[in-house]
């Protein structure tokens, strides 16, 4: 369907459906520029029909920090991402502490007990040098790399790493020309989440918060869901926009919130790197624009270009024309509840990012109002539990108190979840 009466348009081919929908539609004649937010959704229309081979490893800490409930959660939760995996997959299990120990060589996923019995031998042991892990990880992906595998690369530690993060960014900036895909994922109170944000972002991966030993299970399965999903690859939205509008913001909103900042942004155009889709998934951003003064009537605003690789054929593209219909009765405008729903938890995800920027800062006035505010729109989308733990860091920032890490974690990581899609069962 493509039509321009309603708030959500979209185009589809045989493998994506391209969807823009206005967070208002119609909308009201004004003399003066206004502001409109604009989703655009990228969705494949089917799984892969077969999954991606993997090229894929676990670089693990087993440090002596990951005593007791921890390393057991774990070695659980490895056994049972093994089961997942296909013999066209490569796995290879890469364990560190202070040392490195390659606890199974890359191979290909064809004796699944072989596996297990590697797994159920790990120990604690030893301090944390996370670069020795990555790096012989590395070189386990190097044996299998191939343009017909997805290189893959699962991290977890519930430590810091000292006086190697340099090392470990060089290895993952490496790793991301490669093609590899970091999940790096942080246990407990103790890990820099700088060093995991900058590891998955220098590879188009994803990093994340894991509160408790008894949730890396369903941490695991849904980063090897996310993979196994994949259906396009190489993604990426051009916006070309008419000469008087002006984009404002770019955030992406799916698979997690993310501030894109000015980068994406030219005078007339908007171009954003969508990476990897996976069915159920897919990929969305939300822009915000200054609209240009119009008559009544439907217009264009933009053309919409979506560049993509299905897996297993060529690189594609689908257009798309964004019309916006402008009408002269304010009582005949509407606002998109899915839009605008999307725009409030962009807004909460903005409010607790400045909020611990001040408050790092030393500005504790500015951080507690925005604390405040996040948890005031965040008890409105009903994220109880959220609000409560930003109204209680304003709390303490109130009494004199620093930011408590495990909340300033929490805070983090689960704002950019607000608008998080899991893959298709």
């Amino acid at each position: 369907m493509d039509t321009s009466s309603t708030a959500a348009t979209s185009t589809a081919s045989a493998d994506i459906a391209l969807t823009c929908t206005w967070g208002r539609m119609p909308i009201p004649v004004s003399p003066n520029p206004q502001v409109s937010y604009l989703l655009i959704e990228a969705q494949p229309t089917h799984p892969p029909a077969r999954p991606i081979p993997l090229n894929f490893c676990m670089v693990l800490d087993r440090s002596g920090s990951m005593q007791g409930a921890k390393l057991a959660q774990l070695k659980a939760a490895t056994h049972r991402l093994i089961d997942t995996l296909t013999p066209d997959d490569v796995v290879a299990l890469v364990i560190f502490d202070d040392t490195v120990d390659v606890v199974i060589p890359a191979q290909p996923a064809t004796d699944p007990q072989l596996l297990h019995n590697a797994v159920e031998g790990i120990q604690e042991q030893g301090g944390t040098a996370m670069s020795l892990g990555l790096e012989a990880g590395q070189r386990e992906l190097q044996k299998y790399a191939s343009p017909d595998r997805f290189g893959a690369m699962l991290v977890l530690t519930d430590g810091q790493t000292w006086g190697d993060e340099d090392t470990c960014r060089f290895t993952a900036a490496a790793l991301g020309q490669a093609g590899v895909r970091i999940t790096a994922l942080g246990l407990g109170e103790e890990w820099n989440e700088k060093l995991l944000d900058d590891l998955a972002e220098a590879t188009q991966g994803m990093s994340d918060y894991i509160a408790k030993p008894e949730q890396i299970g369903d941490f695991f399965q849904r980063a090897m869901q996310q993979v196994q999903g994949i259906a396009i690859t190489e993604a990426r939205l051009l916006l070309r926009l008419v000469r008087d509008a002006v984009p404002r913001a770019v955030h992406r909103v799916v698979p997690k919130i993310a501030n894109l900042g000015v980068a994406p942004m030219g005078a007339h155009e908007v171009s954003v790197k969508l990476g990897d889709l996976a069915h159920g998934v897919g990929g969305s951003v939300v822009i915000e624009l200054m609209l240009p003064t119009r008559t009544t009537g439907s217009f264009r605003i933009a053309q919409a270009e979506l560049h993509y690789t299905p897996v297993g054929a060529s690189t594609q593209m689908l257009k798309h024309d964004v019309m916006l219909n402008f009408v002269g009765n304010d009582n005949d405008a509407h606002y998109v509840p899915q839009v605008m729903n999307t725009v409030e938890k962009v807004t909460a995800f903005k409010l607790q990012t400045r909020a611990l920027e001040e408050a790092e800062a030393g500005n504790i006035v500015g951080a507690t109002q925005k604390l405040r505010a996040a948890a005031t729109r965040l008890l409105d989308m009903g994220e109880l539990e959220l609000a409560n733990v930003s109204n209680q860091q304003a709390d303490e920032l109130e009494r004199g108190a620093g930011l408590n890490t495990q909340a300033r974690k929490e805070l983090r990581y689960a704002t950019r979840r607000l608008t998080q899609r899991l893959p298709d069962a």
